[in-house]
């Protein structure tokens, strides 16, 4: 629809016809057409587009206005996306309005900048969401609620008889009121009070309900779980392949319950490895339809928090019958392989079998057996699957696949989950053995679906079975040209190189970087250069990856797109038609949108722990390398914990200092200071905002504000100030003067 809103747009007053839409989008064969039709009587639904003559069709308000979904930023200002490949406009904070992050808006434009296209909002179109998780304050007798969500601006007007026993203090959910003019402030409704902010569990239920994450099952849905019986029955194996007699193992995190997947190995009489990836057959348990599978499609995934997982699926399912617990008989989907001793494929399978695991490793175990530490049983087994998988690494490098992957930050949490520790999860070979047999097997169950089918009709079947494919797009050419700017800055070169070979360029940046100081701060430019991995059913590839077909099959436990293709699978493995692809498609959306929201609830609750860890070190001075540059300040990533605080372009003493994006650096306009990505800083904690989840740094050792421990609702003025914590503060910091607010 969006598209078809953009074309519209371009017409101008001139208008256009459905046909000529049609063209213009690509849309050739008339059968498809209904999509345009479908896309206008919508718009024309919501008053976005008006009929004219001859059939035309114009925007409603003439060519000077657009819509799009704002997104707000951290100084109040807005970027209206509009899609169809039309620039962003941007919209001042006085423009704003009464939009809300992430709402779909109607704009007008007026003009700009240079060629910065600027615009004032005009309408609300729809909220993206109506819900709100925050802190309840108490300002001059009135309850308000300020939102966790840093890009919520304004804070929320609780009226006494919406405040539902909320009391000062507490972590809540509201629900906002009608809301139409942009000189009041927006009202909301207490929904329901989550527990006294700061309280970790009552955090970690406030991060999910801020991403529309769920906190618990419904009953029906635990009632359902509990009456699903073990499936590994005499009459269910019989129906299988039995592959309990072949040494299977299982490597995990020491503390993962999910088991999703298993190996298997052994020697075939002509001398070649049959390797077996065997996944839990979750699509046995969950069937289509029921109440389990439609609360597994609306979670879409599994939530990893700092301290818990937030499972897609019941723990009777998640951690019991579907897990792949040793030395008990499970039911798995399989891919086995028969691989030469250089990890070539000489044949494969696919199907349902019923599977043994023999011994569960950790991957530190795994680990110190292939630095020849460990001993034990199936040691030569561990040894032989990371030969071949080191094999297939090395070949599938040598294919264009980039080497970005990044470490995990972790925490030691107390009992009740106060951070005494911050460290990173390292990746290493053990990993890499599981990570290269779970991408063969994604890789091979794509490429099996895209074959032409068997039978008289294959030679007119080839790709037309629809499925869902995990795609990965090329990246944005203008930020790989910041990429090669900042390696350029450090003394190293990202070479010139055409699409396919970029990421050959991008890996050999990587490896003359390797054990340096700037080894991280290149890697996460390079992550943030790459397109978004989605699920679809247009397959376009895998970029990153370097492969041509790819797919989720190996993780059913925690994803639900893995679920999906196990049974779209079993499905043409039986010789079925082609599935429903407007269906499949619609569930990719779905996932892909949910796989974002779990990610950000990741990430915030890592910011709420980072945070909470360096609130007991306000004051105190860490060494750091700045990780990112924008227009309103300097994000710093300290070196001993990976913990990450802004520097306000306003907080830097001694100029007025500005963010040139052409050159990628903050430079001061007086003196010339530059601030780079990489640079190395001294920095100081200066302020922890709890309730935003953020970090103030000041430069150690320079004349800055004093330190603060400010509660994130103070900086809009709308009460007076108040300590959030007993910070102390250093006896450098200068005292304020008087008749200026302290920042």
């Amino acid at each position: 629809m969006q598209h078809v809103l953009a074309a519209i747009r371009s017409a101008g007053h001139a208008g256009v016809t459905s046909q000529q839409l049609a063209l213009q989008l690509g849309i050739r064969e008339k059968s498809q057409r209904y999509r345009v039709f479908d896309a206008i009587d919508a718009l024309l639904d919501e008053g976005r587009i008006e009929s004219g003559k001859k059939g035309r069709y114009t925007l409603t308000g003439g060519k000077d206005t657009a819509e799009g979904q704002i997104d707000i930023i951290s100084t109040g200002a807005g970027y209206v996306r509009l899609g169809g490949g039309e620039a962003d406009v941007y919209v001042q904070q006085r423009d704003i309005g009464t939009a809300l992050h992430g709402d779909t808006v109607a704009i007008k434009l007026i003009g700009g900048r240079g060629s910065r296209v600027e615009g004032r909002v005009v309408n609300v179109l729809k909220r993206r969401r109506s819900e709100f998780v925050g802190t309840i304050h108490k300002h001059q007798g009135r309850m308000i609620l300020v939102a966790d969500d840093q890009r919520v601006q304004r804070p929320f007007v609780i009226p006494a008889t919406g405040e539902n026993g909320a009391v000062e203090g507490d972590k809540a959910i509201i629900e906002l009121g009608e809301w139409k003019d942009a000189r009041d402030e927006p009202r909301g409704k207490v929904l329901r009070v989550l527990g006294k902010a700061g309280v970790h569990q009552v955090e970690m239920h406030a991060i999910l309900a801020e991403f529309g994450l769920p906190l618990e099952f419904p009953d029906s849905v635990l009632r359902a779980a509990v009456e699903i019986r073990n499936g590994a029955t005499e009459e269910e194996i019989a129906r299988r392949r039995d592959v309990r007699e072949t040494p299977t193992i299982t490597i995990d995190p020491d503390d993962a319950k999910d088991l999703d997947d298993a190996l298997s190995v052994r020697k075939l009489e002509n001398g070649h490895w049959e390797v077996g990836v065997h996944i839990a057959d979750v699509s046995h348990y969950v069937t289509p339809g029921s109440v389990l599978d439609m609360e597994a499609a609306s979670r879409a995934t599994s939530v990893y928090l700092v301290d818990r997982v937030v499972p897609m699926l019941p723990e009777k399912l998640s951690n019991d019958l579907c897990s792949l617990h040793a030395d008990t008989d499970k039911l798995s989907f399989s891919a086995i392989f028969e691989l030469d001793d250089q990890a070539n494929i000489k044949d494969e399978w696919f199907g349902r079998t019923v599977m043994r695991s023999r011994r569960r490793f950790a991957y530190q175990e795994a680990q110190a057996i292939i630095d020849g530490q460990g001993e034990g049983p199936y040691k030569e087994e561990v040894l032989l699957l990371h030969r071949l998988a080191q094999i297939l690494r090395k070949e599938r490098i040598a294919r264009g696949a980039l080497e970005i992957g990044g470490n995990e930050v972790k925490f030691k949490l107390d009992a009740d989950g106060k951070p005494l520790g911050v460290y990173e999860k390292v990746m290493g070979p053990a990993n890499w053995l599981i990570e290269e047999f779970m991408l063969l097997a994604n890789k091979r169950v794509a490429t099996w679906v895209n074959k032409r089918p068997k039978g008289k009709e294959g030679q007119h079947q080839r790709g037309v079975r629809p499925f869902v494919y995990r795609i990965h797009d090329q990246p944005d050419p203008e930020k790989i040209d910041q990429l090669r700017a900042l390696a350029k800055s450090f003394g190293f070169t990202l070479r010139h190189a055409d699409v396919n070979d970029l990421p050959h360029a991008i890996n050999d940046l990587l490896n003359d970087v390797k054990g340096t100081e700037e080894e991280n701060i290149i890697k996460q430019v390079a992550i943030r250069s790459m397109a978004k991995a989605i699920y679809s059913t247009e397959n376009i590839g895998h970029y990153g990856l370097a492969f041509e077909h790819y797919t989720h099959f190996t993780s059913p436990i925690r994803r639900y797109p893995d679920l999906l293709v196990h049974r779209a699978m079993a499905h043409y493995l039986a010789g079925g038609d082609p599935l429903n692809r407007d269906e499949l498609e619609l569930s990719c959306s779905h996932s892909s949108r949910m796989e974002k929201q779990a990610s950000d609830a990741e990430r915030a609750s890592i910011k709420y722990k980072q945070a909470e860890y360096l609130l007991a070190r306000i004051g105190q001075t860490f060494t750091g390398i700045i990780s990112g540059l924008t227009t309103w300040g300097v994000y710093v990533e300290l070196k001993e914990n990976k913990c990450e605080g802004l520097i306000g372009l306003r907080d830097i003493p001694g100029d007025i200092f500005k963010f040139e994006k052409d050159r990628y650096m903050v430079v001061g306009q007086r003196t010339g200071r530059k601030f780079r990505l990489g640079d190395e800083l001294e920095v100081m904690i200066k302020a922890v905002d709890m309730d935003r989840r953020v970090v103030d740094f000041s430069l150690a050792g320079e004349s800055s504000p004093q330190v603060t421990t400010s509660g994130k609702f103070e900086r809009r003025s709308i009460a007076p100030r108040k300590a959030t914590t007993k910070g102390k503060k250093p006896k450098h910091a200068p005292k304020p003067k008087k008749g200026k607010k302290r920042r």
